[in-house]
């Protein structure tokens, strides 16, 4: 957990990661954006429109800021909407007078939703619940967001047998249209396991209930989480996409205050300046629209995992492949994550390498005629015969066929 616990050449196109494929006239992605939000965003104090359009050019649709009081929520949504982006709405009075500050914000064309707490346990789900349904009761129209608790979180906190216990428990006490959770895998000591089960059990628990989920990507060094590359954006991200999430969210965009944790280098970092993070997170955005045909709007119908040792409750590839590819196999102990997105009258094959050590190779061959979707949103046939890829660390291949 965080201190957050407390408050309730990088565009490249696909030859350079992968060998070169023959040109084509393919049909291109459907237009589409993926929802970006900036977690601990601008402060009230630094609040303007230079600010939010910094935050706009860096590629996120969503802002959303740890405002105290309503006055300066109003100021939030306006500077957002002049800048062209969304507010995630939260202020001390939306608890204690809910009806007042809903009725006062819920048609700002800005506003995206309400947000009501961060990590919360068991105990607080029938107060969360009755929040929730103060604000519904107010405002059927925009969405109602707080995150999870991840699953390396003591069962003894989460008063369940299971994590995935505390997942469904939150769907049905609760009743919010969706499911968020952090978890931050990228460590000093490599990628926690875990995470592709927490992934796993959110995604089951969601799709069973027919809810989206949101998850996380890191972009602010601290204990003992290292400074993002683009190789950690990437395995983060895309593998967030690979198990149907419909929405991404960076913790943090500005620097957190507080020495606890020791944040530092966020993208806005702690002297209220750009660091490099700023450009790994914009190109990943700028990235990430360029394929968001490929999500948006997308359902998993197979995911499974290379390797020699798979993640803890995760599926095996075994004899069993997603429809239209006949073999599939990669090169590393570490293995991938593989995943068939079905999108309108395609399907996408998408790899991600589980690995930032090292590129990785991909065999794949299809009975279908297949193309690839590069970094830029392009989509170009396959040359004939080509079944040997190289995925770059923790880098995403995209493949599309029909279905």
């Amino acid at each position: 957990m965080r201190m957050k616990s407390i408050i309730c050449g990088l565009s490249a196109a696909v030859a350079t990661i992968l060998p070169l494929c023959s040109c084509s006239n393919e049909p291109a992605l459907p237009e589409a954006e993926i929802p970006i939000l900036a977690w601990y965003s601008i402060p009230a104090e630094d609040a303007t429109l230079e600010r939010y359009q910094e935050l706009k050019d860096c590629g996120f649709t969503i802002n959303f800021s740890h405002i105290s009081n309503l006055d300066d929520l109003k100021t939030s949504l306006d500077l957002a909407e002049q800048a062209g982006v969304k507010v995630m709405a939260t202020c001390s009075e939306l608890q204690s007078k809910t009806d007042s500050v809903v009725n006062q914000i819920k048609d700002h064309p800005a506003l995206y939703g309400y947000f009501l707490c961060d990590e919360p346990a068991p105990a607080s789900f029938p107060m969360l619940h009755d929040w929730a349904e103060r604000i519904k009761a107010a405002d059927d129209t925009h969405t109602l967001y707080l995150n999870l608790l991840p699953n390396y979180v003591d069962l003894n906190v989460l008063k369940t047998k299971t994590y995935k216990e505390y997942v469904h428990r939150f769907i049905e006490e609760v009743g919010l249209p969706l499911v968020s959770f952090d978890f931050y895998p990228i460590t000093f000591e490599g990628i926690r396991p875990m995470w592709y089960e927490n992934l796993q059990d959110v995604a089951d628990e969601a799709s069973a209930a027919g809810l989206p989920f949101w998850a996380f990507a890191l972009s602010t060094a601290h204990d003992p989480y290292p400074l993002p590359t683009m190789a950690s954006l990437r395995i983060q991200m895309y593998t967030n996409l690979a198990y149907g999430a419909s929405v991404l969210q960076y913790f943090t965009y500005w620097n957190p205050g507080g020495t606890i944790w020791n944040f530092h280098e966020a993208p806005i970092n702690q002297n209220k300046e750009r660091s490099e993070a700023y450009d790994l997170v914009k190109n990943m955005n700028k990235e990430l629209q360029a394929r968001a045909g490929v999500f948006v709007g997308s359902k998993v119908k197979f995911l499974a995992h290379t390797g020699e040792t798979v993640p803890p409750n995760c599926k095996p590839l075994g004899d069993e492949l997603p429809v239209h590819v006949t073999s599939l196999k990669t090169t590393g102990a570490d293995g991938a994550v593989v995943s068939l997105l079905e999108n309108g009258e395609w399907n996408y094959l998408v790899v991600v390498s589980r690995t930032m050590d090292e590129p990785i190779t991909l065999d794949v061959e299809f009975d279908e005629k297949a193309s690839m979707v590069d970094r830029d949103g392009n989509v170009v046939k396959l040359a004939k015969g080509q079944t040997g890829f190289t995925i770059e660390e923790g880098d995403a291949a995209i493949f599309r066929f029909k279905k």
